[in-house]
């Protein structure tokens, strides 16, 4: 059994309106259903960050049903939704199921456009995605192995301010080889102590670690 890490670029007919990125921090998508008998699509994802801008974005969506949030850590929730399924949902999703591919959670949405996933099945099945997937979705294969790795999730690990800091760092080039950004410059941006930048990356990156080693 082999499985691949593809990235998804979705036209603006797939997109969903989602909040701003300095909001919504990291969404993960754990579990889904399609419902062909009453149109719906199911979901429950994880995602750090500001839980009133989610609200506010799917409350702008013609197609949400229901929608609902439960807090799980420090700035962590839980987002449950019901939405009207399209037909641009069905034929993508549809793409996985008839090639008999699983899809491994979490499915990663890092903004309106792009969506990050891994995928598991027989070689020939796994080749036949890029044959399968509509003209307009771009399609990049981050890695195509034998499956022998965990699925790990970020969102509970990390805090939206973790994630900022990170975003910081990476941004500004102290994660570079070399290194192009002090520390001194991470924390001017983020508005703190050196001290208190240092502490937000460490613990950052110390979950990132466990995330890796499966632990």
């Amino acid at each position: 059994m082999h499985s691949a890490d593809l990235t998804l670029r979705l036209p603006q007919s797939m997109q969903l309106p989602t909040p701003d990125a300095d909001a919504v921090y990291r969404e993960e998508l754990l579990s889904w259903d399609i419902d062909t008998g009453s149109e719906t699509l199911r979901f429950l994802s994880r995602f750090v960050g500001d839980p009133e801008a989610a609200r506010d974005a799917a409350a702008d969506l013609e197609i949400v049903r229901r929608y609902e949030l439960t807090p799980v850590g420090e700035g962590t929730y839980y987002g449950y939704a019901v939405l009207d399924l399209r037909t641009v949902d069905a034929t993508l999703m549809g793409i996985f199921d008839d090639l008999g591919l699983v899809i491994v959670p979490p499915i990663v949405y890092t903004g309106r456009q792009t969506a990050q996933l891994s995928i598991l099945g027989e070689p020939n099945a796994l080749a036949g995605v890029l044959e399968r997937v509509p003209d307009d979705v771009g399609v990049e294969v981050e890695r195509v192995s034998e499956h022998h790795r965990r699925a790990e999730t970020l969102a509970g690990r990390v805090t939206g301010r973790q994630f900022e800091a990170l975003e910081t760092a990476q941004d500004l080039g102290y994660y570079d080889v070399p290194r192009t950004a002090s520390l001194a410059r991470v924390a001017d941006d983020l508005g703190c102590s050196e001290s208190a930048a240092s502490t937000l990356l460490r613990t950052a990156e110390s979950a990132l670690v466990d995330a890796a080693l499966g632990r």
